[in-house]
């Protein structure tokens, strides 16, 4: 039987939930309120968040794709109006879509405050001036290739912001902001927000294109939104009570909430016994032999995403931990075979990730997946194209944020002007368009990963440069464009662990239901703009009021400087990839390939190809077990007690969600008022 879209569903998943705000519900208009509550909650955590999760290093308020702290402050606003709901018998307050759209405000920037923006973005703009010696010679090597309206040229303005102020722990905040040298800061500031706005804006209509052959066509499934929708319809239909008082949502809940109060009070007082969330299983396995990749393996318990694996179709959550045995078993099997593959094979990378030859498959599955989304869409694009030379009139413009029209000539333009950024300040034109592509193919394929298969914690294997560099060799960039290259890529495209386009997607879904489209679409760009200037702000005050030095930033600064120091080899040695590395990329083109021909063809066909893209990310290495423990209890559940069992069980897998995260909310304000904080998920 020929398979007609790619999205295949669990039945009592798709009936058990009734969808954004219940299907049956006429479209009620998203009052003003609802919109000025969702930017003003959004900028509050852009604002905190540096401080939280840098200075405090409590647990971060965002985190992923399920961010923490939007949904901590939606389940104690869906509380509060739920119950002045009951109180005063009125339905006024806030309705079940304007809290669905308040969250998904607060969610789009959660993540640019800290890893999706924010978090490298300054140490990235004055690691090559502050970390300059005499030994790695960038003074003479990179600094004269720096253009300069990137860059701050103040050699003070840099000192202060790794230092501090001399004053700076006594002063206020808005002292600090008063005296921030903006003199250095506000030109480069001003050239890279509009590169970022204009990404970001290029992100927007990417996904008001694929909006229709997703939401429509091929019916995606969201596990990532059925908790917030499911709440959220309560609310509406006033059964919020009966929703919390579930005895298998209660039972649940018990689970973590038990788990982490002991487990944070032991992080407190040692005293208090530790429940173990992390086994340490790869002392268990040989060091040779087929089961040698099993060294590092660790098994780590996190309720919330066994709840995320449950709620995810079969089929995909089987997938995941699937891949990820096969891509440690491959390790094994060439030790076997007597293929001892160096590292150095490698080349150059600037993979996050990127350890082993082996892993560089994912280079040609990222590209033939592509593939396979632009053909399954190839009705739908070329609908677009005809609406876009107006060869036909606009359809369905109803279901979209802006017309399709503007979303293509808009893509056309953001794409072409990020090209002509690269290529002003140094790139080569074809080079350009190349990295271009790259970066946001990547993305695409990433927000189909995120969103479809409800991993809300991803990470890639390989950074678009990788693939660049693995065919066209490192001669194709000059020395200019491969430093453009690597610290446009490090700004937004290679860390996709709080990345905004799947974020897009998750509010594309949930506002396609909801009248008022002008006014959210304002409000979604609103909140974009408030969101990247309070988080530039907030770091700069951070940063200048304890000095980066003092901050704790390794990871960041670690990070930072392997770019900088790649960058530098390529220009002083260039190194060609090995072989293997072309090799390893053709067999992973030619496994997706094969993936996807059989997914589309064959009905029964068990194996989702998304899973093989996620199989050498490190993401995986923490969640493949809890992947393994929701795809199991699915499987049983449905086998031996059939939809009945299934729609009184999820309410369990629920419960495990709100309470992980309600813990994780908990415990991140306690971590508000101390030095240190117990971490509930995974960082």
């Amino acid at each position: 039987m020929k398979k007609k879209t790619i999205e295949k569903t669990n039945a009592p998943l798709a009936n058990g939930f009734s969808g954004t705000g219940g299907a049956g519900n006429p479209a009620r208009p998203i009052r003003l309120r609802a919109v000025i509550l969702g930017i003003l909650l959004a900028v509050t955590i852009c604002a905190v968040t540096p401080i939280n999760n840098i200075y405090h290093q409590a647990t971060p308020l965002g985190g992923g794709h399920f961010p923490l702290a939007p949904f901590f402050i939606l389940f104690w606003l869906t509380v509060i109006v739920g119950v002045l709901k009951t109180i005063f018998r009125t339905g006024s307050w806030l309705s079940g879509k304007e809290l669905l759209l308040i969250w998904i405000l607060m969610v789009l920037v959660s993540g640019i405050a800290y890893t999706g923006l924010a978090r490298t973005f300054f140490v990235n703009l004055t690691a090559p001036f502050h970390f300059a010696t005499v030994g790695n010679r960038w003074e003479e090597i990179l600094q004269p290739l720096l253009p300069k309206a990137l860059y701050p040229q103040s050699g003070k303005a840099i000192e202060e912001l790794y230092n501090g102020f001399s004053e700076g722990r006594r002063m206020g905040w808005t002292a600090i902001l008063r005296k921030i040298p903006w003199h250095a800061w506000l030109p480069p500031l001003l050239v890279w927000g509009g590169f970022i706005l204009l990404c970001y804006f290029v992100m927007l209509c990417l996904v008001n294109i694929f909006s229709r052959q997703w939401l429509h066509n091929e019916r995606m499934n969201f596990p990532l939104l059925r908790v917030p929708e499911l709440m959220e319809d309560a609310i509406d239909k006033r059964g919020l009570g009966r929703f919390l008082s579930n005895r298998f949502l209660l039972a649940g809940l018990c689970v973590p909430v038990f788990l982490h109060l002991v487990n944070g009070l032991n992080f407190y007082y040692p005293a208090v016994p530790q429940i173990p969330t992390l086994i340490l299983a790869g002392p268990y396995f040989p060091k040779y032999g087929l089961l040698s990749g099993f060294q590092k393996l660790k098994i780590y318990i996190y309720p919330a995403f066994i709840g995320f694996a449950f709620l995810t179709s079969r089929q995909i959550s089987f997938s995941f931990w699937f891949f990820f045995i096969l891509g440690s078993l491959l390790i094994g099997l060439l030790s076997i075979l007597g293929y001892s593959i160096p590292e150095a094979a490698l080349g150059i990378t600037f993979g996050p990730t990127l350890a082993r030859p082996e892993e560089t498959q994912m280079i040609g599955a990222y590209g033939v997946f592509f593939l396979f989304i632009l053909w399954l869409a190839r009705h739908h694009l070329l609908d677009v194209i005809r609406q876009s030379f107006r060869f036909e009139k606009s359809v369905h413009t109803e279901t979209e944020w802006f017309s399709i029209r503007l979303s293509f000539w808009g893509f056309v333009a953001g794409i072409f002007g990020i090209i002509l950024w690269c290529y002003y300040f140094g790139m080569s034109f074809w080079g350009s368009f190349l990295l271009v592509g790259a970066f946001f193919m990547i993305l695409l394929v990433a927000s189909r990963v995120i969103c479809q298969g409800g991993i809300a914690y991803f990470t890639l294997t390989a950074a678009p440069i990788d693939g660049l560099l693995a065919f066209l060799g490192p001669g194709f960039f000059t020395g200019i464009g491969i430093l453009i290259a690597g610290v446009v890529q490090k700004v937004l495209f290679v860390d996709l662990r709080e990345a905004l386009m799947p974020s897009l997607v998750h509010a594309r879904e949930i506002t396609r239901k909801m009248a008022n489209r002008r006014m959210i679409f304002g409000a979604v760009l609103i909140t974009l703009l408030a969101g990247v200037v309070v988080s530039f702000l907030a770091m700069l005050a951070l940063c200048y009021k304890f000095g980066l030095r003092e901050l704790q930033m390794e990871w960041e600064t670690r990070t930072t400087l392997a770019v900088y120091e790649n960058i530098h080899t390529l220009i002083e040695s260039p190194v060609e990839a090995g072989q293997w590395v072309r090799i390893f990329t053709s067999v992973g083109a030619l496994v997706m390939l094969v993936l996807v021909i059989c997914y589309h063809r064959f009905y029964w066909w068990p194996i989702h190809p998304i899973g093989y893209l996620t199989a050498y990310s490190s993401a995986m290495w923490i969640l493949w077990f809890s992947f393994f423990l929701g795809w199991l209890f699915n499987a049983v559940c449905m086998r031996y007690g059939g939809v009945v069992l299934f729609k009184k069980l999820r309410y369990f897998f629920v419960g495990l969600i709100i309470g992980d995260f309600l813990m994780g909310g908990l415990w991140a304000l306690i971590g508000l008022f101390g030095y240190a904080s117990y971490q509930v998920l995974p960082t």
